[in-house]
């Protein structure tokens, strides 16, 4: 008979795991890296393994600071709209409410169209997400100062916040397939993407081809600038009405 294995008993195995070390992060540090690994990889690139790994870890070490990956989305991005919060404290004093509010937004808008990712899960859960809300009531005091009633002090703040997220996703959004791939880039495709405009035909689209150059040479944060004037205009209108 052959040599046996010696069986592990479960004391042993008890011995070991008390003696593994923990994997030690700190709760900034798994909010930075989950961050840092969607804004490089987009939301599908977050993954416990990869974080645990990034950090020097295993998987399970997450569980340890967030009980699931929705948790982690939702820190992760109030982790970046702390960012927002420092730099529109700025705009919070005696200034005109309405240019506050502009240049807050701006802020905003910046911050969600350089991460794509971020415009899922702004202020899907304010109760875990106390950046988020910090930032909807800063919004909402400026609004406090045009003496609205209740119901168009909440239009107005939800259409301005409305209008930057959706923006910033619009225009953060991933790139074609043919740009992520090499095919041609950015710049070529979107040439491509105004000669098709450019060869229509201008009784059916004569919109498309009376604004064909702007859109050729536009600046998108510009083009944003202009629909949030648009917006802040109507809302001083109601202000003075």
């Amino acid at each position: 008979m052959g040599a046996m294995t010696p069986r592990t008993t479960g004391s042993s195995r008890a011995t070991r795991n008390r003696e593994r070390p923990r994997a030690s992060h700190s709760m900034d540090a798994v909010i930075s890296e989950a961050v840092a690994l969607m804004d490089e990889g987009g939301d599908s690139a977050l993954t416990f393994r990869a974080l645990g790994a990034r950090l020097g870890g295993g998987a399970t070490s997450i569980y340890w600071y967030v009980s699931n990956k929705d948790e982690l989305r939702d820190k992760a991005s109030d982790y970046v709209i702390g960012d927002v919060l420092e730099q529109t404290e700025e705009f919070i004093g005696d200034a005109d409410p309405i240019d506050n509010l502009r240049a807050m937004a701006l802020v905003a808008f910046d911050a969600i169209a350089a991460r794509p990712w971020l415009a899922d899960y702004f202020m899907r859960n304010t109760i875990s997400q106390p950046n988020s809300l910090q930032l909807y009531e800063r919004f909402g005091q400026q609004v406090l100062r045009l003496e609205l009633t209740p119901l168009q002090s909440f239009h107005a703040v939800s259409a301005v916040l409305g209008f930057v997220v959706g923006s910033a996703a619009d225009i953060g959004q991933q790139p074609p397939q043919e740009v992520l791939d090499g095919t041609m880039s950015r710049q070529e495709y979107f040439e491509h993407a105004v000669a098709q405009w450019r060869a229509l035909d201008s009784a059916e689209f004569p919109f498309m081809h009376h604004i064909l150059e702007e859109f050729a040479e536009h600046e998108d944060r510009d083009q944003f600038a202009a629909g949030l004037d648009l917006l802040l205009a109507g809302l001083r209108l109601q202000a003075t009405s």
